[in-house]
């Protein structure tokens, strides 16, 4: 939610809506502000008279407005908090209310309404009197490559010191869910001590994730073509499929080989640039650089082929009883060989 910075600096300097109504598909952005405004607001003595804490699956809007229109007591200011609004059946006539408030809040009610998992209907006359105060904040889910910038910006600002493929490591096997990721970096930053690096090791030893047996290892040992090490990590990575699900190990295969594509038509493109135009960090040029030794265009092609050969097979099509694990190793052997390998038509 890009407006988080700013609503966190002004309950930090005092600077409040009436109303504050967060909703989408994001739930960690939405904590974060909740939080803030449970624990920044007012002082603790204030908290027992005026702050109010409420769940949709309690309550209704008319509820949750009423509580909204008495006045503080012996303060200047209440604060009402709607959690999981989501719960709450929006009926017209709830919805109604919303708005007849909207357009007249009461100012010493300081009103946080938290809509969580989808978005609200933009058309319902509310969410444009919201919207158009500028009182209504979406949390959008963040997509998949734009995690590991995330993760990088958390990391530096917890003051954590990071080998550069950290960042999208942790991506890979912590997802989008960004409160576990959160959660995580935390415990990391109480573990590392003084000026100590956060890289694989301390992952593996914390986290649980495997540097040897994972998929960026796959695709360093593809890139330098070392078949002995690509096909004993495929082996081992195809013993937990429920933690390297093919389709994943497909996707960034099919990403890293597309790039590979990309880097080959682009020559003369300083790396920074050709980064940026790749969406990955400079520090992983050096590792396309080195795999365009081993794969010329052709073979790039062939390899994206290969990879819709396999995908097929997953689903169904031309394979009897192939586990993952076979074809993942069926999948990294013909990439290995792909200078041997014809494409099926």
């Amino acid at each position: 939610m890009k407006e988080l910075d700013l609503i966190l600096k002004n309950i930090k300097n005092k600077e409040f809506l009436p109303i504050y109504f967060f909703h989408g598909e994001e739930p960690f952005f939405m904590d974060v502000a909740v939080k803030s405004f449970e624990n920044d607001v007012l002082e603790e003595d204030e908290k027992a008279f005026n702050q109010t804490v409420v769940y949709g699956k309690d309550t209704t809007f008319s509820d949750v407005l009423s509580l909204a229109r008495q006045f503080p007591m012996m303060g200047e200011k209440q604060v009402i908090i709607l959690k999981e609004a989501q719960e709450i059946r929006m009926t017209e006539k709830e919805t109604e209310a919303l708005k007849i408030y909207a357009e007249n809040p009461v100012e010493s009610t300081l009103l946080v309404i938290a809509h969580k998992y989808k978005k609200v209907d933009s058309r319902k006359s509310f969410a444009k009197t919201l919207s158009k105060n500028k009182m209504l904040f979406l949390s959008e889910k963040m997509r998949d490559y734009e995690v590991p910038k995330w993760i990088d910006q958390e990391i530096r600002s917890l003051g954590l010191k990071t080998k550069p493929n950290i960042p999208a490591l942790l991506s890979e096997y912590l997802g989008t869910d960004l409160s576990r990721i959160s959660n995580e970096l935390q415990k990391l930053k109480m573990i590392l001590k003084g000026d100590e690096i956060l890289d694989e090791k301390t992952i593996e030893t914390h986290i649980g994730i495997s540097k040897e047996f994972n998929v960026f290892e796959l695709l360093k040992a593809l890139g330098k073509k070392d078949e002995g090490n690509a096909l004993r990590i495929a082996h081992f990575v195809g013993k937990s499929p429920k933690n390297n699900p093919l389709p994943m190990m497909m996707g960034n295969l099919y990403n890293f080989f597309s790039n590979l594509i990309i880097f080959h038509t682009s020559p003369g493109i300083p790396p920074n640039v050709l980064a940026g135009q790749l969406n990955v960090n400079p520090y992983f040029m050096k590792d396309f650089a080195e795999a365009a030794r081993f794969y010329n265009l052709k073979h790039c092609t062939r390899i994206i082929s290969i990879l819709r050969e396999i995908d097929l097979k997953n689903k169904g099509l031309g394979a009897v009883n192939m586990d993952e694990s076979e074809l993942l190793t069926e999948m990294v052997y013909k990439i290995l060989n792909v200078d041997k390998y014809k494409v099926k038509t």
